[in-house]
């Protein structure tokens, strides 16, 4: 080999892992993120607290119980009972969330005052931290299955309320293993928590219709009836059904609940309101994962004003049918009742 040649290579070498550094550096911005690797956005904690007042108190389980899905994740079922009813005196204690196909062990977590086991010795602004912005009171990002970017919506009155409810809960002492995500899942997710910073102001309610989409976000309908794929939303798909839910209520997959004629374009206002206080679809019961049992609780404003926002959604032809033998859909990707109709 020539001298000169020999001179150049230590140069090209430099080069050459110059090139392939900032390749990669391009790589990692431009996709996974560096929070992948530097931790999640947070925000300092506060000492901010939430004055106590039965308003609040009130306010607050309506939303936790009857519409976020608070009492309903973070509480253990009788899946046997068409209503699913919560485990007696176990009101918000925690669970192992029971979902199949999770990516590891997930634990929604005791949000009862209990201070060995719950949230006793957390401050308000870790809880309002957790709620609204995924970031744990140990400072972790949280599993989006925990639907903060939903309720980053929510307002900050709201929030106190919500709040001041769980700390009202009966203390219940129920120890729980922490969750577990596995690799490559558990830094993946680090890139999902957004602190807020300003204040979140009342929404426009001033329609049924834009109650009703608040409403929605609120109770996270789009992330049941939206199915995905590598945990991102199908495009075209919104709200028209195909996730599959498996655990010990069976197997069942979420239905299209747009406008469409595969959807509920048949249901009338009348219709959707006796759903959701019964259960029922004419004879047809629901199964319990859907949780009707709570949004029964829901005032007529608001159940009227959710079927009113869900009238102008896009009509997406997707065929769902939990009563017919699952086949594949090459739509969603999942295998579900009328699949092969798609």
């Amino acid at each position: 080999m020539p001298e000169v040649t020999r001179k150049r290579w230590p140069k090209i070498f430099g080069y050459s892992a110059l090139v392939l550094v900032i390749v990669i550096l391009l790589a990692i911005t431009f996709t996974i993120g560096w929070r992948t690797f530097i931790g999640p956005r947070s925000r300092p904690l506060t000492n901010r607290t939430f004055e106590r007042t039965a308003a609040r108190q009130e306010r607050g389980r309506y939303i936790a119980e009857n519409l976020a899905g608070c009492m309903d994740c973070h509480s253990p079922h009788d899946w046997t009972n068409h209503e699913a009813p919560i485990s007696a005196g176990m009101l918000g204690a925690g669970q192992i969330f029971p979902l199949e196909g999770l990516p590891g062990t997930l634990t929604a977590a005791n949000l009862t005052p209990d201070p060995e086991t719950g949230t006793g010795k957390w401050t308000d602004d870790q809880l309002e931290r957790a709620i609204r912005e995924g970031i744990g009171h140990d400072g972790r990002a949280l599993f989006p299955l925990m639907p903060y970017p939903n309720f980053k919506t929510m307002s900050d009155e709201d929030l106190a309320s919500v709040i001041v409810f769980l700390r009202s809960l009966p203390p219940v002492r129920n120890p729980l293993p922490p969750t577990k995500i596995i690799f490559p899942v558990k830094y993946l997710i680090r890139s999902v928590p957004e602190p807020l910073t300003a204040p979140v102001d009342d929404p426009d309610l001033s329609t049924p219709e834009k109650r009703g989409a608040h409403l929605v976000r609120i109770a996270s309908c789009a992330d049941c009836h939206t199915p995905a794929k590598r945990g991102e939303p199908i495009p075209g798909l919104e709200f028209g059904g195909g996730t599959v839910f498996k655990g010990p209520w069976g197997e069942v997959a979420s239905v299209n609940i747009t406008p469409d004629a595969s959807g509920i374009s048949y249901y009338d206002e009348a219709l959707f309101i006796q759903m959701m206080r019964t259960g029922y679809v004419h004879a047809r019961k629901l199964n319990p994962i859907m949780p009707w049992s709570a949004f029964r609780g829901l005032t007529d404003e608001d159940l009227k004003s959710i079927f009113a926002y869900l009238r102008t959604l896009k009509p997406v032809n997707h065929h769902v049918d939990n009563t017919e033998t699952p086949r594949f859909c090459k739509l969603c990707g999942s295998s579900h009742g009328l699949g092969d109709h798609n």
